[in-house]
């Protein structure tokens, strides 16, 4: 079998339910082209037969990666890691990894009264119409069926390691109130309304909510495009269009960073393959950047990233699926390292250009907004 880029497959796993009733209905089929005398079928619909019982046969086939002409894994095009899966373990499932068959069911049991067009659905109350606007531009859908309990498989909890004594915790508004002091390392909120270095990094269009690194799923644009040459990869998010260039080496060991005094806002990325895995060691970040913008917004963001350290691992593991995996090594902010694994699926589809400037029209009109809202009340306290 092959995949969509002409590569040799794994093929799909049937479920023996749904392969028998095709059976049946292939030998409904049958029995009609019969009576029909249009033998000239026959060919056909024995290849089509086959293929089902070949399918169920070598359905445990291991799987072969695709490979580039130059013989490395082919990790190419553009891939999506919108999840519905909380990034941190809730407390009550302990150490458990994966939902159990009833926690599952009980899941999916929504989907299947969403998805019947028979079921009789409620009308929305008076003025809540509006309120379902966004939801339409949501994108918070597993792309796999893996069921985990969180994204951080360690620490064994599935949750981030505790805090060092002191480390500062920066909190966003979405008011007039002043939360932080500068540098505003907040992605989606502000930490005042003074000026545009009080906005955050997202909204100024230097760094995406979600893109990272590493790229975290959020409520929408969650996509990732990858290239490949034989000495570099590119890793390009869709959110504010960041695109790092990772050049390639021999092996970790080989690695070679750059000057501790140069500093970038997504760090400065180095790669290898450890076998079929692309590893990815990312470094020099500055400190004007929160260690890891992964969790939810009110939980405020930690530290800086200045001393961390970003792992991260792309392993191909179907003909549209890439395990990805990233482990944060920060011992200026946190007890412990962690590491997190979320699975991206491949998409048939174009990234378009995430159009966000530093000079947007929205920045100067919220700020004119502020000073508008700062003349009416000393107006009327006058």
């Amino acid at each position: 079998m092959q995949d969509i880029d002409g590569h040799r497959s794994q093929p799909e796993v049937v479920n023996p339910e749904n392969f028998f009733n095709g059976v049946r209905r292939n030998a409904s089929f049958l029995e009609t082209v019969m009576n029909r005398n249009v033998l000239w079928l026959m060919p056909g619909i024995l290849s089509i037969v086959g293929f089902l019982f070949y399918t169920v046969s070598s359905a445990t086939e291991e799987y072969l990666v695709p490979r580039t002409e130059w013989g490395q894994p082919d990790l190419q095009g553009v891939w999506n890691f919108s999840s519905d899966i909380p990034m941190e373990r809730p407390e009550h499932f302990g150490e458990r990894e994966f939902l159990n068959e009833e926690e599952i069911a009980e899941l999916l049991a929504p989907q299947s009264a969403a998805n019947d067009d028979n079921a009789e659905q409620a009308p929305l109350p008076a003025g809540e119409v509006g309120k379902t606007y966004d939801d339409f531009w949501n994108e918070q859908t597993a792309r796999d069926n893996s069921f985990r309990t969180s994204h951080i498989v360690y620490p064994k909890n599935g949750r981030v390691p505790q805090l060092l004594d002191g480390v500062t915790v920066q909190f966003g508004t979405r008011g007039v109130e002043k939360t932080a002091e500068r540098p505003a390392r907040h992605l989606a909120r502000g930490i005042g309304i003074d000026g545009p270095e009080d906005r955050g990094l997202s909204e100024r269009c230097l760094v995406g909510f979600n893109a990272g690194p590493p790229f975290t799923p959020s409520v929408y644009n969650n996509n990732v495009q990858i290239f490949q040459s034989k000495d570099t990869v590119a890793i390009m998010t869709e959110m504010i269009h960041e695109a790092r260039i990772v050049p390639l080496y021999d092996s970790e060991e080989s690695l070679v960073s750059l000057h501790d005094d140069v500093r970038l806002y997504t760090g400065d990325s180095r790669g290898y393959w450890d076998g079929d895995t692309l590893v990815v060691v990312t470094k020099n970040f500055n400190s004007l950047t929160a260690s890891f913008g992964g969790l939810a917004a009110n939980l405020g963001l930690p530290g800086t990233s200045y001393n961390k350290v970003l792992t991260e691992k792309f392993i191909r593991v179907g003909p549209s699926s890439i395990n990805y995996e990233f482990t944060i090594d920060d011992r200026a902010t946190y007890t412990d390292k962690f590491t997190g694994i979320i699975p991206i699926a491949k998409i048939d589809g174009l990234l378009y250009e995430y159009a966000c400037h530093e000079g947007n029209y929205a920045m100067l009109y919220m700020l004119r907004g502020a000073r508008v809202q700062e003349a009416d009340a000393s107006f009327t306290s006058n």
